[in-house]
């Protein structure tokens, strides 16, 4: 397929392309520099791990900590893990309780489920119908023996985000550890460990133009984690296995790139998002927004269209990469989890899209998907009169 042919991309959520900054980076580390960073008796050993070490300082500098807080994972799903299932097991004890919200991302949500096959008492918040979680909610939530909280920072589909510095407070405040799933907000907008007063949070290589099967964790100082995985004790004892220096290394370039242009891409992608949803709205009848406005990721829409199934919908775009959700959950065909904790039937559920912007986002583009949306909404309505 040329790229005259290729569909406009507009889910910059789901995945974002490796910069050719990052690919320049990581290049080395495939074939010259490849040695393996535990070797410490010969410079291939050596330069591996100076890399490695370089590229954690970078993860660490782009969310306020310190290098030795980083954990190099696969992803933000073993992230999720490690930071849900280790701290619960190490903070374990008779009628542990864990707190996360409805509206979290499956990689939150199984782990936790998880933990109540264990045995530990799980509390699953609902949200306001902006998909902001109430405060005070959660204040009523907490008990003696809560020993975790797991709220994510902006929400993958919604692109709400929440108030976690106040969260912080509050646990902080009951000794109790909080954890965040920043796989959609480090990068994206401000997102800093000593503001946000979390304990654990996790990120996402592919999510802010690194390379995929690349994440990390950041463990606060002092917190104890269970490790999920034993051999070798890489990763101060809590994620054996032979790092892959090429991706640790893409991970890092990324998170310093980010970093720089982090408020440019903000506020372009913001001043995109909003020229499309006056366009849409003004277009289309019967098209509402999904969850506040304000404070939302400077990318995300997420809106509906009443009377349209946004899979017939999306089939009849083929000139748009967008999808209705999460790529994780793309093709199953049910109402979104998310959509159904702001009150949304799920009939309505299912006439939702998530349109999501990026660094590769051109006004043509936004222009371009508006005139079709609007062109291909008014086609399926008028089939059905």
């Amino acid at each position: 397929m040329t790229d005259s042919a290729r569909p406009i991309y507009l889910d910059y959520q789901a995945t974002t392309p490796c910069d050719p900054s990052v690919v320049d980076a990581m290049r080395p580390y495939f074939v010259e520099d490849f040695g393996n960073p535990a070797s410490r008796t010969h410079p291939y050993g050596w330069r591996a791990r100076e890399a490695v070490e370089d590229a954690r300082r970078q993860v660490a500098g782009l969310i306020g900590a310190r290098a030795r807080e980083i954990v190099f994972t696969s992803g933000a799903t073993e992230s999720n893990n490690l930071a849900i299932l280790g701290a619960a097991r190490a903070r374990s004890r008779p009628g542990a309780h864990v707190v996360t919200c409805r509206t979290e991302h499956r990689a939150v949500l199984d782990p936790v489920g998880r933990l109540e096959r264990e045995g530990f008492r799980v509390t699953r918040l609902g949200v306001r119908p902006d998909g902001r979680l109430d405060l005070e909610r959660l204040r009523d939530a907490l008990l003696p023996e809560t020993v975790l909280i797991s709220l994510m920072h902006a929400n993958n589909e919604i692109g709400v985000v929440q108030d976690l510095a106040s969260v912080g407070a509050l646990a902080r405040e009951r000794g109790i550890w909080l954890h965040s799933d920043a796989a959609q907000s480090a990068g994206r907008i401000e997102t800093r460990v000593d503001e946000l007063q979390v304990d654990l949070l996790s990120l996402s290589g592919h999510k802010l133009y690194g390379p995929k099967g690349v994440g990390a964790l950041y463990v606060r100082r002092g917190r104890r984690l269970e490790p999920l995985i034993y051999g070798g004790g890489h990763e101060a004892g809590l994620r054996s296995g032979t790092l892959p220096v090429p991706l640790c290394v893409g991970l890092g370039a990324a998170c310093a790139l980010s970093g720089e242009r982090m408020d440019a891409d903000a506020r372009g992608q913001a001043e995109l998002r909003d020229h499309l949803w006056r366009r849409l709205s003004g277009e289309i009848d019967g098209v509402w927004l999904n969850g506040a406005s304000k404070p939302r990721l400077p990318g995300n829409l997420n809106l509906g269209i009443e009377g349209v199934a946004s899979q017939e919908l999306l089939a009849a775009v083929p000139e748009l990469a967008l999808s209705s959700g999460s790529a994780c959950t793309s093709a199953v065909p049910e109402p979104s989890h998310v959509l159904g904790a702001l009150g949304l039937s799920p009939e309505r559920a299912l006439e939702c899209l998530r349109i999501s912007l990026g660094r590769g986002t051109r006004p043509a583009d936004v222009d371009r998907a508006a005139d079709l949306l609007a062109e291909r909404v008014g086609k399926l309505r008028g089939r059905r009169r």
